[in-house]
């Protein structure tokens, strides 16, 4: 069944030709959003209601407080109209300015926090080693990579409880394996299953091999306990062949993760030039990078297309020109009834609030509300109003709401 788009606001043209690290950033200013947008429910206002400095992930706690990271290294909890100072015992960040993917990235609340008060941040860290990778380069990327940039990183999740406007008992339970030298591509949304697992979208790190290969966990979707340990029910565990806590392997640079209401998972990943992804996430399924893509990379060669591999998962639906997706959630509020069950999916070169209505396995109806801001992710609060954060040096939190 063909995917129906509905656009309500002009779209500009844009060019495929992003750099990978354009994807991720942008210019520090930009016009004020929009204050009202068209949509199929009804016209929608948007506020400015707070002001972060390159926020990345929002998470809604039970009482109505929202977490939210900050890339530098700040986690804030916005609350009856106001954000807080950053909170204290917040891991340190490896964070290189405006251009750098890495610093602090997501957040979400343990399913039980209302009892265990728990949340987890993933994040960008330094080697403790100290180790250093020289950098032979990479022809695919073009110009789009920093040779210079010798910091050997990875990324990590950390669990800890929350105590007012404090982080305690701090405990690192993951991490991306091998840490490498450079580059972006960290992934790294958190999600949780129905069952209480923690799904970890890791990136390819702008590596290419690794995401096919089942001795590391970049490129992929990981699944683990909340304490860290792995479950014995994923389709690796067990084998000396593989990393136990991959889930499914052969994807790039995931920004977007959501769990639809069913329990099932499902990811957005940046292509290269184009081909930006939804993919409906199988458990142990090879979803094909780097050996195809329906974009190309930025200096070639060319890479062939999905339905060249039958034997690799192919995506739901791709776009080019590309979106590049970032931060998702499936809405189940009463603000905008026509919205339910839909996935909103923020989009940052595209400047745009994405809703997906799913038709089993399909995307039955697509609908692209113009925001004139790069939108990194999209949460729903606990009267189904939305909140949106910006991504830029002066990034907004935005307040969506019926407008009467």
């Amino acid at each position: 069944m063909r995917s129906r788009v509905i656009r309500f606001s002009a779209l500009s043209s844009m060019s495929i030709a992003l750099a990978a690290s354009a994807a991720a950033q942008g210019p520090a200013n930009q016009p004020p959003p929009p204050t009202t947008v068209s949509s199929s429910a009804g016209n929608i206002r948007i506020e400015r209601v707070a002001t972060l400095e390159f926020p990345w992930g929002m998470a809604v706690l039970p009482d109505g407080r929202v977490l939210i990271t900050e890339k530098p290294g700040r986690l804030r909890i916005w609350a009856s109209g106001q954000l807080s100072a950053p909170v204290q015992g917040v891991p340190s960040v490896l964070y290189r300015g405006d251009s750098d993917q890495g610093g602090l990235l997501d957040v979400e609340a343990d399913p039980n926090f209302a009892t265990n008060q728990l949340i987890y941040i993933s994040y960008v860290e330094v080697d403790p080693a100290g180790a250093k990778i020289p950098e032979t380069g990479e022809l695919r990327f073009s110009t789009y990579t920093d040779m210079t940039d010798s910091i050997v990183r990875g990324g990590a999740v950390a669990r800890g409880r929350l105590d007012g406007n404090q982080l305690r008992d701090v405990q690192v339970i993951w991490r991306q394996f091998p840490k490498t030298a450079g580059r972006g591509h960290f992934g790294h949304r958190l999600a949780f299953s129905r069952d209480g697992k923690l799904f970890i979208t890791s990136g390819d790190r702008m590596r290419f091999d690794p995401a096919a290969d089942l001795k590391t966990n970049l490129g992929k979707v990981l699944r683990i306990n909340t304490d860290g340990s792995t479950p014995a029910d994923n389709p690796f565990a067990g084998r000396d062949t593989a990393r136990a806590d991959i889930w499914s392997y052969g994807h790039r640079n995931m920004l977007a993760a959501a769990v639809e209401p069913n329990g099932r998972l499902w990811v957005l990943e940046m292509g290269p030039l184009g081909g930006d992804e939804l993919n409906l996430v199988q458990r142990g399924g090879n979803y094909g990078w780097p050996f195809v893509s329906n974009g190309d990379n930025y200096g070639g060669p060319s890479i062939p297309d999905h339905p060249t591999r039958r034997d690799v998962v192919a995506p739901v639906r791709t776009w080019t020109p590309v979106i590049s997706p970032s931060g998702a959630m499936f809405y189940s509020g009463t603000a905008f009834p026509a919205w339910r069950g839909s996935a909103l999916v923020g989009g940052l070169s595209s400047q745009s609030l994405i809703r997906l209505q799913l038709d089993g396995d399909r995307v039955g109806t697509e609908e692209r509300l113009f925001m004139g801001r790069r939108i990194r992710d999209v949460a729903q609060t606990s009267d189904g109003t939305l909140l949106v954060i910006v991504d830029a040096k002066s990034g907004d939190l935005l307040r969506l709401t019926p407008a009467r």
